[in-house]
């Protein structure tokens, strides 16, 4: 595997787990730190890694696991 500096916006969503239109969307957004060549995002992999290690274990962006109740209905 080579080691790339710079990724493709497909390669984010590869190692990010996310789907491409998602990576597109937080880019545009400036959630993910991101620069634009021509038509296509390009992400450097160390601010990346930066972008993580900042998110873990903060809570940020976390969602519950647990689906709401509805009401009138008893577990």
């Amino acid at each position: 595997m080579v080691h790339k500096e710079i990724l493709e916006a497909k390669e984010v969503a590869d190692y990010l787990h996310l789907h491409i239109f998602t990576v597109h969307k937080l880019a545009r957004q400036g959630v993910l730190p991101a620069f634009k060549i021509g038509h296509g995002w390009r992400f450097r992999k160390e601010a990346l890694d930066e972008w993580i290690r900042t998110r873990e274990g903060s809570g940020k962006n976390r969602r519950s696991t647990k689906a709401p109740l509805k009401k009138g209905v008893f577990c």
